[in-house]
């Protein structure tokens, strides 16, 4: 279902946060779930992915997993602030350690001149740490940004994970 390089990260993801003993929550806007479910094509995966939240319309993002509603009237649901706000809330609304978060325009239409179809903004946070974000400009049809937020998100959090010590 899912390339193989996809399903190889996040072999690498499942088998960091078990040695780590650390449980993913991913809370998604312009994915819709395709991170939860990469992670969940794995067989036995259930010992790590805590829960998905699909948030995909702005009263989503606010109801589930609290982004002040004050972010996304100033700066837009497609924004560093947001996706962090995103990550943020996607632990304090799980038993979850680690997160994942993205927001962004897939295209083919929704995207202007200050937010053009390819841009997304991708948020990891792991309990104890600063929330980390990348802004990128993906290529390509809606099914390669898509593609290419998985395999990102799915990047920063195995570089969240090996960043983290088991004593921390």
């Amino acid at each position: 279902m899912f390339a193989a390089r996809l399903s190889q990260r996040a072999k690498k993801l499942l088998a960091a946060c078990r040695q780590q003993n650390i449980k993913i929550a991913t809370a998604e806007s312009c994915t819709g779930g395709l991170i939860a479910g990469c992670l969940t094509a794995i067989a036995g995966s259930s010992d790590v992915v805590e829960r998905g939240f699909v948030t995909y319309s702005n009263d989503a993002k606010i109801e589930m997993i609290g982004v002040p509603v004050e972010l996304i009237n100033e700066l837009g649901a497609v924004s560093e602030q947001v996706s962090r706000a995103m990550a943020e809330g996607a632990l304090k609304h799980s038993n979850a350690a680690l997160s994942i978060a993205v927001t962004g325009v897939a295209g083919p239409d929704g995207g202007s001149a200050e937010k053009p179809v390819g841009l997304v903004h991708i948020s990891c946070a792991l309990k104890g740490s600063q929330t980390a974000h990348e802004r990128c400009v993906f290529s390509g049809d809606r099914d390669a940004v898509r593609d290419a937020t998985i395999e990102t998100a799915l990047d920063m959090a195995i570089a969240a994970v090996s960043g983290h010590s088991a004593s921390a």
